[in-house]
């Protein structure tokens, strides 16, 4: 028979194994009923004319869902595909250092995650324009072209006048030597592009 005391500790240590599966088992189910809850906010997010207001509820919900259960591993992957959603439409209206910490916060869980490092290093390239970039221009180039080529300005950095029947659009980028270029437009053709200097920059011929 064994004795009284060893019969306790155990019945005791039982009693402790089946509270802590209960607690896990609790969690579990309390992570899936979230996790269900996060996912019917994804429908609206993802329709074809959703709103801003619903895109933002199903990431606000994603991201207290991943703070709160970072262990699962299937919350995390679309977390980072939220996030590197996010950083590519930022980047294409030429925000770029805001896509830059979406890329980042992507890399931080997901060192390896090559379309996080491959958007960070185009975005990065792109907050500061070499010369070598605007000699590429051709007069005549379309604004779709400029933008493949350059990237988009970044907000603010984007000027439209029209003279008579003309009009006329100013894009200005920073350069990697620390000043202001300028491409010009007209009626939506490349006109001319300047650097710091204000010297035209030749040859802008097709």
């Amino acid at each position: 028979m064994l004795p009284s005391f060893f019969v306790r500790n155990l019945s005791l240590s039982l009693f402790f194994l089946i509270a802590l599966a209960a607690c896990s088992d609790d969690q579990s189910t309390d992570a899936q009923g979230e996790w269900l809850h996060v996912l019917s906010h994804k429908k609206a997010a993802v329709a074809t004319d959703a709103t801003t207001q619903s895109r933002q509820v199903y990431a606000d919900a994603l991201r207290a869902f991943v703070t709160k259960y970072p262990g699962h591993s299937r919350a995390r992957e679309v977390w980072d595909r939220v996030q590197l959603e996010f950083a590519r439409e930022l980047a294409i209206h030429g925000r770029y250092s805001d896509a830059i910490v979406f890329y980042r916060a992507v890399l931080r869980d997901s060192p390896e995650n090559k379309a996080a490092i491959a958007g960070l290093n185009e975005a990065a390239e792109r907050m500061a324009l070499s010369r070598q970039k605007l000699l590429a221009l051709e007069k005549g180039m379309s604004q779709s072209a400029v933008a493949h080529l350059l990237g988009k300005p970044m907000p603010g950095w984007k000027v439209r006048n029209r003279h008579h029947d003309t009009n006329l659009e100013s894009w200005y980028y920073r350069t990697t030597d620390g000043g202001i270029a300028g491409v010009y437009f007209r009626d939506g053709e490349l006109l001319a592009a300047e650097e710091k200097s204000e010297a035209k920059l030749a040859p802008l011929t097709r």
